[in-house]
């Protein structure tokens, strides 16, 4: 069995252990608790943990502070619990290399694919579970974790909230990758796995698409539409409207009106 460590800021609150109440998750068992002031370095290395599921619900600081401590010790897989969405502090967990980060409230169904996506990288890395999982109790509910898909990439996530933010603004891959300090092409590379396309396309999609929702819905100027979507040319915005839509900004606005 993978170890599990849970860590909480309040020893007396058991709220990770609770997501999985009731359940026997494959390969996984919870062998100990911890709270913010424990020595949590050396419990990882003495009781042989895999895991460190890290609730920073309502602690997201020290919760921060937890993270740095492990990563200058260890390189355990962590995920982050009860996170905000804050791309500042998703930012910040991504610098700690975490597994995953689940804002709040946590879906035990995305907890169950968060577990699922570390357990194939131990095994990939030749750390299989130590022994099969005892099958006498079949009353416990169960995450039925292989047939859950994977959880999305953190950075995927960081990438697709930074561009919904800063949409008006000059937006390249590039200067996402610059303020996250990642490898652009690696970006680029996780960005196209999960997404099934390239950030380019994904930004153009998301700046037609709100384009067309001010078009339908406001009466801003044309020019006024281009740059809350990011274009201070015009002229590149009309042509990038009509190779994404078929038509002009003035006509789509027009056939809204008359199918209105």
């Amino acid at each position: 069995m993978y170890r599990i460590l849970c860590v909480e800021r309040n020893r007396q609150v058991r709220e990770i252990a609770s997501y999985m109440a009731g359940s026997r998750l494959k390969n996984f068992i919870i062998h100990a608790h911890a709270d913010y002031s424990s020595d949590i370095l050396r419990l990882i290395r003495s009781e042989g943990i895999s895991l460190v599921l890290l609730n920073i619900r309502d602690a997201h600081t020290p919760g921060m502070r937890v993270c740095e401590q492990i990563r200058q010790g260890s390189s355990v897989p962590i995920i982050l619990l009860g996170g905000s969405g804050d791309f500042g502090l998703a930012r910040q967990a991504l610098l700690y290399n975490v597994s995953d980060y689940l804002t709040d409230p946590v879906n035990p169904a995305e907890l169950g694919g968060s577990l699922e996506a570390v357990r194939r990288v131990l095994a990939s890395a030749g750390r299989p579970a130590a022994a099969e999982r005892d099958y006498a109790d079949q009353d416990y509910a169960e995450f039925s974790l292989q047939k859950e898909p994977p959880s999305p990439c953190p950075i995927v996530s960081t990438i697709k909230q930074y561009v919904d933010e800063q949409l008006h603004h000059n937006i390249t891959l590039k200067r996402i990758s610059d303020s996250l300090n990642f490898n652009c092409a690696y970006l680029g590379q996780k960005f196209k796995q999960q997404e099934k396309m390239s950030f380019n396309e994904y930004l153009l999609r998301q700046r037609m698409e709100k384009a067309k929702l001010l078009l339908e819905t406001t009466d801003m100027k044309i020019y006024e539409i281009a740059d809350a979507v990011g274009y201070s040319e015009i002229d590149w915005f009309y042509k990038k409207f009509r190779e994404y839509t078929g038509t002009s900004a003035n006509e789509y606005r027009k056939q809204c009106f008359i199918t209105a």
